[in-house]
């Protein structure tokens, strides 16, 4: 089968006061179920635009703490589910993504979940208890670069980053996680319909350029949450601009491991929350 479009002409009617009734087409982007398997168990399916996957896959065994590095991933096969096989509606095929990974990461996988089967539930943030947030990650090395990432420099990041977003420009509704150079220069830009996954596929795609760990940062459209601040500190990603404010917990969590946060990024302002870790 051939994988599911990233999206859809439809047909609709209607759109202005003069036009009540007119039929038209407008291009929505496409989500559908992606199933994550770590050799050969299902971990999780997420709702995602059906492009980049192999990235995605990557990224988020990366930033949930699944893999330590790349490398702990031995191999990546997607294939395209049919509906009726993946038990769902007609017309809603589904991709699956197997993942050959490392002993160890497997081993302390197989933990996790069995540590979460195991847990009262408190139904906080769709987790089984407390401790599942995992609101604190490692504290971030000092980077005497991080202050380079200034408010000339997140600006021209985001100014240039509608232009990359061909996706959105067709659909809408889409979101985008860029990463640029300490010039403020994009260098690469993944989307989705969710934020999370946009940022997911972009870690992965940094990742299998081995880029991560380089001087840069993260600009996102979207506001600055505790889950995309802990996704880019847990892969080492030290600096993070976003067009929307961030929450209160994005800063909190921000300021803990040293990530340095700018938020409400609109020229020609942008306000910086947390300053980020700089050597003594």
């Amino acid at each position: 089968m051939l994988p599911p479009l990233s999206h859809r002409t439809v047909q609709v009617f209607g759109g202005t006061a003069d036009a009540q009734g007119t039929a038209r087409h407008d291009v929505l982007a496409a989500e559908v179920p992606v199933a994550l398997v770590f050799n050969g168990i299902s971990h999780a399916v997420m709702m995602a635009t059906p492009q980049d996957v192999e990235a995605f896959a990557l990224g988020f065994a990366l930033s949930e703490g699944i893999l330590d590095a790349a490398a702990d991933c031995r191999g990546i096969e997607v294939n395209t589910v049919a509906a009726a096989e993946a038990g769902l509606p007609a017309g809603v095929d589904a991709i699956e993504v197997q993942l050959e990974i490392s002993t160890r990461s497997f081993e302390r996988l197989k933990g996790r979940r069995r540590s979460l089967a195991g847990r009262t539930g408190c139904g906080v943030c769709g987790v089984e208890s407390f401790a599942g947030l995992e609101l604190q990650s490692e504290p971030l090395p000092p980077h005497d670069w991080v202050a380079r990432v200034d408010l000339p420099t997140v600006l021209r990041a985001i100014d240039a980053l509608p232009a990359w977003q061909r996706l959105n420009a067709e659909a809408g509704a889409i979101h985008a996680a860029g990463w640029a150079t300490l010039e403020g220069e994009l260098v690469a830009v993944l989307e989705d319909v969710g934020r999370h996954n946009a940022l997911d596929k972009l870690i992965g795609t940094l990742a299998r350029m081995a880029r991560l760990g380089e001087p840069g940062f993260v600009v996102l459209s979207s506001r600055g949450s505790h889950e995309l601040v802990r996704k880019c500190t847990r892969v080492g990603i030290a600096a993070l601009a976003t067009i929307s404010a961030p929450t209160a917990m994005g800063v909190h969590v921000a300021e803990l491991a040293g990530l340095r946060l700018w938020g409400l990024c609109r020229a020609p302002r942008a306000v910086l929350y947390a300053a980020g870790a700089v050597p003594a």
